[in-house]
């Protein structure tokens, strides 16, 4: 019955503790969830502001490419561009787009070279080893800046031999051989300032251009474009919020912006004519912590609240117990000795104030070793409770009941006249005669009832009644078991004095 009492009480508190440390664990990965939904959310809107942004520096950058192209065809069809054709078309292409300056890069060999300089009035010249410019060294071919539109004065770039220029060259001749607008790295502009130019081959009207070799025997000159660094990157900024780190890079390398990494950034590529750029956004304005970190703490002191209750009940429950066992029986979850004890002092004591009577039953069952022997002793402590559970169905709530140990029972019956108590002892030992064992082999059994009364005697002890219902108990016995005595004082002072 107790071990019951005690595997659900332990069942209960590791499901409250489980219940608590669920709830935790609740809150923490509610507040992960949030904090992760809103940071994917943060990422989502970042890399659509990155993605915004590259499409419309590409957009702008393609427009003055494609206008770099418009102004191919024309010099292909004209076939001898003058410098006063070409100011209309330049000058056309710096009003639109983000074009800095842009030239045409005529193509000439060495037997032409004099005459071609004395005709457009400058010397083609390259930068030297010390970084300043000379007469250009005799070779086959020159690329030399003919003609010139920018936003600066041109003249002194006008001559300068892109042929001989290292970080310049190879990319003149990409775009001779592939037929493809080609552009450069970032490079120090020929006008000024930092920036890439991009080149697309002027061929002859009408000239094959299917393979490298006929491409470069077509070749007149190329178109050339200069896009300045920080005009690029603002037409990415402009479309991002104020408060927006950007770096634009290039072959790993940040040209615009700090040179560090960005952490959780957003990246998307710009595309301008064959060399892809990367613009790195992050936004300083990242998702708040402060929801996912209110539930989490609000989930785990909810947990602490509840888990201390928890342990508070447990420990109540524990106590209590502790204070069953210390009064009460084990096997049937009747008051044992000691505490039948306090409440037989308590009936007399009531008693003697209130000048009433009560009366102690004692009873004990008859040859119940007989049971322990032939069926067992599980058996037998099963016909135990069974028989207090008898003893509850026939007392009073006002009742105390006892078991003192083995087969023996005591019965407290407070505010009980003589005839009461012989009345209720009868009742009980026929209810016991008349029980029915659970267990299907066992047959009925029956018991002796002795009766003492307490209350019109103020001297009496409590001791001195159980005694007295103790001795009616064994008389019952001595005249043939199955019955009830009442103590009779009387007949022990005739005892005494015989």
């Amino acid at each position: 019955m107790y071990g019951a009492d005690k595997a659900g009480m332990r069942a209960r508190f590791w499901i409250g503790l489980t219940a608590v440390l669920l709830i935790a664990a609740g809150a923490v990965a509610a507040a992960l969830i949030v904090h992760a939904d809103d940071n994917a959310d943060f990422h989502a809107m970042q890399t659509e502001e990155a993605s915004r942004a590259a499409r419309q520096a590409e957009a702008v950058a393609a427009l003055s490419v494609g206008q770099l192209g418009s102004a191919t065809a024309f010099i292909q069809a004209d076939g001898d561009l003058t410098a006063h054709e070409y100011e209309i078309v330049g000058g056309s292409l710096l009003r639109e787009g983000i074009l800095t300056a842009n030239a045409f890069v005529d193509r000439i060999d060495r037997a032409e070279r004099a005459g071609y300089e004395r005709r457009h009035g400058f010397e083609i010249v390259e930068r030297g080893p010390d970084g300043g410019l000379r007469r250009a060294a005799e070779r086959p071919m020159y690329y030399p800046l003919t003609y010139v539109a920018a936003d600066t004065d041109p003249s002194r770039a006008l001559g300068y031999d892109l042929g001989s220029d290292p970080d310049r060259s190879p990319y003149l001749i990409r775009a001779r051989e592939t037929g493809k607008t080609v552009a450069t790295p970032v490079t120090k502009l020929v006008l000024g300032g930092d920036g890439i130019n991009v080149y697309r081959a002027v061929y002859r009207d009408g000239a094959a251009t299917a393979t490298a070799a006929q491409r470069r025997a077509a070749l007149i000159g190329f178109v050339a474009g200069s896009f300045q660094v920080d005009d690029l990157a603002s037409s990415a900024i402009s479309a991002l919020p104020d408060t927006s780190e950007v770096q634009l890079k290039i072959e790993r390398k940040a040209v615009v912006g700090s040179n560090l990494d960005l952490d959780d950034a957003a990246t998307a590529p710009i595309q301008i004519a064959d060399r892809t750029w990367l613009l790195v956004v992050r936004d300083p304005d990242r998702p708040d912590v402060s929801l996912p970190l209110l539930l989490a703490v609000v989930g785990i002191a909810l947990a602490a609240l509840l888990g201390s209750l928890i342990f508070a009940w447990s420990h109540k429950e524990r106590m209590d117990e502790l204070q069953r066992e210390a009064n009460e029986d084990p096997l049937t979850g009747l008051k044992n000795r000691r505490r039948f004890d306090e409440d037989l002092r308590t009936a007399m004591a009531r008693a003697r104030r209130d000048r009433t009577t009560g009366a102690m039953l004692m009873l004990d069952l008859d040859h119940f070793k007989l049971v322990n022997d032939t069926y067992g002793h599980p058996i037998g402590d099963r016909l135990i409770v069974e028989i207090a559970d008898v003893l509850r169905r026939r007392t009073r709530e006002s009742d105390s009941l006892g078991r003192f140990g083995g087969d023996e029972f005591a019965v407290v019956l407070p505010r009980c006249s003589r005839e009461e108590a012989l009345l209720t002892a009868e009742a009980i030992a026929r209810a016991i005669r008349e029980h029915v064992p659970e267990h299907e082999d066992a047959e009925p059994i029956t018991a002796c009832v002795g009766v003492a009364m307490f209350g019109a005697d103020p001297r009496q002890g409590s001791a001195s009644v159980a005694s007295q219902a103790d001795a009616a108990m064994y008389a019952a016995k001595d005249a043939g078991r199955d019955g009830v005595r009442i103590f009779d004082p009387e007949a022990v002072r005739e005892d005494h004095s015989s």
